[in-house]
Parts: structure tokens; C-alpha cells; sequence
């Protein structure tokens, strides 16, 4: 079984990652931060994140499975495509051998600026048995969209939560449970989730006055989930 968990993405560098079998990981953003009489000034960049799990189980390796873990923080954005995708795939194996495939894939994202709202997100999961009449699959993608007027950090205490929900997510990964079970599971962690980055955009900095152009902006938390 391969597992794969994208970390958390450098906010000025462009970083790709090796495809491998499990699926491809990219994180690209490009931008510049130049000196001002009042501090450091990030210009705002184009952003991409893309994270995916991919199982595949047949009759050599019955038991497959799955899972991605991904955090990018991204500040100022001109543009930000966000794409999440989970596929399980069984095929091939018999009435007296069922295959067990799992794939689950959890993506956040956070962004700020005029730009915010106007994320590209995609978040898809796909689970296909092909000649396994009595196959397991269980494919779930869960998508976390912050967007916020200012520049906006997850706090210490928050992502040391969040950490917590990874390792819980990773046990999933070899958890003997039946499919409708991890499928609860993951939906509980998913919330989990939510509650925490809804806690932390409620404290994101908010416009200075009615003047400002960004003055109706309300911190936002979207989730996006696709269970197959």
C-alpha cells in the first residue's frame, strides 16, 4: 500500500512533485515580496494546488487504499485554482476474493485579497468496479475553501489540530471497519475540520472602514465534498 501526504506549500517558491502511482501532488505559486518605508509588501500571485488519492485494488493486491492530507496557505492572490481529486479503483477479482479499495483525499486552502472569492475549485472523486461483483470501493473528496479580505495565518493551536485530524484520517488508511463506517468517520472528521477553520476565520482581520473597497467581505469557510 503506498501513502502519500502533501505537506503544507512554501508561499514564495514553485514546488512540483514527482508523479508517482498513487497520483500527482503540484503546488505552484509564483509572486514577489519587495521593501516599503512601512514594512515588507506582498505583491499578489497566481496560485495552483493540486492534490489527488488513488487507490487500486486486483487479485494480487486485494486490499489497497489511499489518502491525502494537504494544507496551502496562500496570502494575496490574483488567481487560485484548487483541485482535489480521490479515485478507488477494484478490478478483477472474485466472488470468493472480493478486492477493498479506499481512497480519501482532504484539501485546504486558504486565500485573501479582491480575488478571494473568485477561487477556481474543483473537488471529484470516482470509484469503479470493473469485473468485481462483490468488490468494496469507497472514494471521498473533501475540499476546504478559506477566503478572507487581509492576509490571513492558521494559527498554531489550529493546525496542531489539524495534525491530530491527519493521523486519525491516516488510520482510516488500514482501519479494518466496514466501508459505510469509514465513510462516517471521514464525514466526521471532514466537520471537524470545518468547525476549526470556521473558529479561525472568524478572527481573520477585517476591513478598516466603509471606505474600503473590501468593506462587504465576510471571511468565508466553503466546503466541498464528492462521496462515490
Amino acid at each position: 500500500m503506498h501513502h502519500r501526504k502533501p505537506r503544507s506549500s512554501n508561499k514564495t517558491a514553485v514546488r512540483l512533485g514527482a508523479a508517482v502511482t498513487a497520483g500527482l501532488a503540484v503546488t505552484a505559486v509564483t509572486g514577489t515580496a519587495r521593501a516599503t518605508p512601512f514594512g515588507t509588501h506582498i505583491t499578489p500571485r497566481v496560485a495552483v494546488a493540486v492534490d489527488t488519492a488513488h487507490s487500486h485494488a486486483d487479485r494480487i493486491h486485494v486490499n489497497q487504499s489511499d489518502i491525502s492530507f494537504a494544507i496551502h496557505e496562500y496570502g494575496p492572490t490574483i488567481a487560485v485554482t484548487a483541485n482535489n481529486r480521490a479515485t478507488a479503483v477494484a478490478t478483477g477479482c472474485s466472488l470468493q476474493n472480493p478486492c477493498r479499495s479506499v481512497a480519501l483525499s482532504y484539501q485546504i486552502v486558504t486565500t485573501a485579497g479582491a480575488n478571494a472569492r473568485r477561487i477556481n475549485a474543483t473537488n471529484l472523486s470516482r470509484a469503479v468496479n470493473e469485473h468485481c461483483p462483490a468488490c468494496q470501493t469507497l472514494s471521498a473528496a473533501y475540499q476546504f475553501v478559506v477566503a478572507t479580505p487581509r492576509l490571513f495565518h492558521i494559527s498554531s493551536q489550529a493546525r496542531g489540530e489539524l495534525n491530530d485530524i491527519d493521523r486519525q484520517v491516516d488510520a482510516l488508511r488500514t482501519s479494518p471497519l466496514p466501508i459505510d463506517q469509514i465513510t462516517r468517520r471521514a464525514d466526521e472528521l471532514a466537520q471537524r475540520i470545518k468547525t476549526i477553520l470556521d473558529l479561525e476565520a472568524a478572527r481573520a482581520p477585517r476591513t478598516s472602514g466603509t471606505a474600503d473597497p473590501l468593506a462587504d467581505f465576510v471571511p468565508t469557510v466553503t466546503m466541498h465534498r464528492h462521496i462515490r
